[in-house]
Order: C-alpha cells, then sequence, then structure tokens
C-alpha cells in the first residue's frame, strides 16, 4: 500500500483492492486488481468516493469488468483501466500508465470516459470539484 497526491489531494495506490478497508471510505483509490465481481465486493464494503481497477483483458461475459455494475448499484464510482495499458496487480503503473476502458455510470456522471488517460481525467476532475 501506497499513495501519491494530485493537486493536493491524497490517493490510495493499492495493489491489491483487498489492501483497503475503513481508511479508504469517501478516499480515491487506484488498484492493480482485476475489476470483477469478487474485487468489487470489497470496494463495496469499504466504500471509496471512486475505484479503479484494471479491466484484465475484459475476459469471457466481461467478467473483468462485471464488478463496475455492482458497485454502480451501491452507489460507488468505478472505473477500468486496460490491461494493454497497465500492469495487472500494479496499482503505480495503473496510476502512471492506465487508460480508460470501462465506467459505471457514477464514474460517468463525474466526467470519466472511456478512451482517456486516467492520470489525466483525474487531474481534470479534481479541477472541476475545485
Amino acid at each position: 500500500m501506497e499513495s501519491t497526491y494530485l493537486n493536493g489531494v491524497h490517493l490510495w495506490l493499492l495493489d491489491s483492492v483487498t489492501e483497503g478497508g475503513p481508511r479508504q471510505s469517501g478516499e480515491l483509490v487506484i488498484t492493480g486488481s482485476h475489476g470483477g465481481l469478487s474485487a468489487a465486493r470489497y470496494a463495496a464494503a469499504y466504500r471509496p468516493r471512486l475505484v479503479v481497477f484494471n479491466d484484465a483483458g475484459i475476459g469471457k461475459d466481461e467478467a473483468g469488468v462485471a464488478g463496475l455494475a455492482l458497485l454502480q448499484e451501491v452507489g460507488v464510482a468505478a472505473l477500468a483501466v486496460s490491461a494493454m495499458s497497465a500492469r495487472i496487480g500494479e496499482a503505480r503503473d495503473t496510476w502512471e500508465s492506465g487508460v480508460i476502458s470501462r465506467v459505471n455510470g457514477a464514474a460517468r456522471g463525474m466526467g470519466f470516459a472511456s478512451g482517456r488517460p486516467l492520470q489525466r481525467e483525474l487531474a481534470e476532475f479534481l479541477r472541476r470539484e475545485g
């Protein structure tokens, strides 16, 4: 578990979503985890403001991002970056190199969109939030 700052805002970098807990509630969390249902259940338990996953190549029946819908149901903004842009299991690489591939409705409502670099999108989001 490590962290970084963007525009003075703390970002949690968790190689695994399972490293999160109460300290990440309401926070911006970037993980290296896949965005499947099992990973989403961990994030739903501690309810970050936004959680970022790796799409793990999407997979059969979109299993690599299925958790984004579950998080939408509980009101957590979630998105995934392409496995072709960032290494699975490495939050730092997700942060530095990730390109968004999928967003849930809550993340879309915050201004996030597919096809854009994660770091740039987070900076834009924080500027809008002031």
